[in-house]
Parts: structure tokens; sequence; C-alpha cells
């Protein structure tokens, strides 16, 4: 009877597995994107999730549970403590990743969609003033060097980076034609080349389907011998029953 215990145990174990796994994880967007802002920003989050189940969004900020049980998470008015990370789950999806907000409460910030991209990947920088004065005579610098100057505002953009784009960049400007204010230093990272996509299994589900597979051939196996021995007892009682007549 031991085998097919175990091989019951074996198989619940795997639809277990196989149930966890079959659930996405929620993903959290920031609207707008940027994860630097600025005091008195509104700020709104979403949690991408399959929405399919009915139930409440959760949401937890610095693993604190948030009372709000929509599928979007606003700020209205952003305060240096409205920093740190952000997470969620919606129903029928595992809890997101956490994401990072980073609210300054500082006259000039440099924004980007991403700090971390790939080679050949765009970077687009963005100098952004407190409750958005308009800004002049705006300046970008990678590591201290002047990189754009133009009278009126512009995002610095990049068309396709390199690894001469690796550095730390900075703004600078004229606010409102009163304020000379320079930007914090922010590093930009561009990676290698991008590997080769593929879509493998997820490793959890491999690991059950490995152990399965495992396990079904060490009972196989032990059934096998199990009945050679039991077969080779009972050829063994007939032949000297044979010899005792």
């Amino acid at each position: 009877m031991w085998p097919l215990r175990l091989l019951t145990a074996l198989l619940l174990l795997a639809a277990v597995g196989t149930r966890a796994e079959d659930h996405p994880k929620a993903v959290v967007t920031l609207d707008p994107e940027w994860d630097r802002v600025l005091r008195d920003d509104k700020v709104t989050l979403k949690c991408q999730g399959s929405h399919t189940e009915d139930g409440p969004t959760q949401w937890w900020h610095k693993e604190h549970l948030l009372p709000s049980q929509a599928p979007s998470y606003s700020i209205e008015s952003a305060k240096v403590n409205d920093s740190g990370e952000y997470s969620c789950q919606s129903p029928g999806t595992q809890r997101s990743d956490p994401v990072r907000l980073q609210v300054h409460a500082v006259w000039l910030l440099l924004q980007a969609r991403h700090w971390v991209v790939q080679v050949g990947d765009s970077i687009r920088l963005r100098c952004h003033t407190w409750k958005n004065f308009p800004i002049y005579k705006v300046q970008y610098f990678q590591d201290g060097v002047g990189k754009q100057y133009t009278y009126q505002y512009s995002d610095f953009y990049i068309e396709k980076a390199t690894a001469a784009h690796n550095g730390s960049y900075f703004c600078r400007g004229l606010i409102d034609n009163r304020r000379n204010e320079s930007s914090e230093a922010v590093y930009v990272t561009v990676q290698g080349l991008r590997p080769l996509t593929s879509v493998p299994a997820p490793f959890g589900r491999l690991v059950t389907i490995s152990l399965a597979v495992g396990l079904l051939f060490v009972l196989d196996t032990g059934l096998y011998f199990s009945v050679w021995k039991d077969l080779q007892s009972l050829l063994k009682k007939r032949e000297e029953g044979g010899h005792m007549k």
C-alpha cells in the first residue's frame, strides 16, 4: 500500500504547486511614470492584474497595509513621508514586486522613465520644477560636462544608448526668470546587449515535474523488484514442494 500512498501524496503536491503558479503576479505602475517626484505633485499608482475575480485590491506602503481597496491608489499632494516601496495584490493574482517612489522637497528635479537601460534603448531626461514653474536657459550635464542647452525648456533625448552614455546626470536652469537652480545628480546605467528572449517554464513547476518523474521512476523500479522477488519466492516454494514428493 505504501507505493500507492506515496504516489497520491506526490500528485497532491504537484496539484498544489501548479495552482499557485497559475495565478499571475500583479504589477504596480505609476501615473505619471516618474519614480522621482516633487513635493505637492500628484501621483497615481495602479495595480495591473487580472481583476477577473470579485474582491478588494490590497495595497502596502513600507509593508504597512493601506486602507484603500481600489485598483488604483492616488496621492493628491505628495509629501516626503510618501516615499518608499509600494506593492499591491488584486483578486486572482500574487502580490506584486515593490515599486519605489521618491518624493523630494527641492525646486528642481531630474526625472527619467528608466535609470537602467540596455544598449540601443532610448534615454529621455526631464528637468522638473516644483509646482511646474516655467524654466528657461536649461542645461543638461553628464559627469559635469554640458551636453545640451536650450533657452526654452526641452527634454534631453538620446535615441540609442551606448556604453558612452553611462554616467551621472543633472540639469540646471532659471526658474521663473528669478531662481538659478541645479538638480541633484542621478546615475544612468547602460547595460550590455539585450539577451535572447525565451519563455522557459516556471522554475517551481520544473522542480515539481522533475520530482514527480523521479519518484515515479523510483516507485516503478521498486514495484518491479517487489514483484520479481515475490515471483522468485513462489517458484522456489513450488520447486521445494516437487522435491518433497
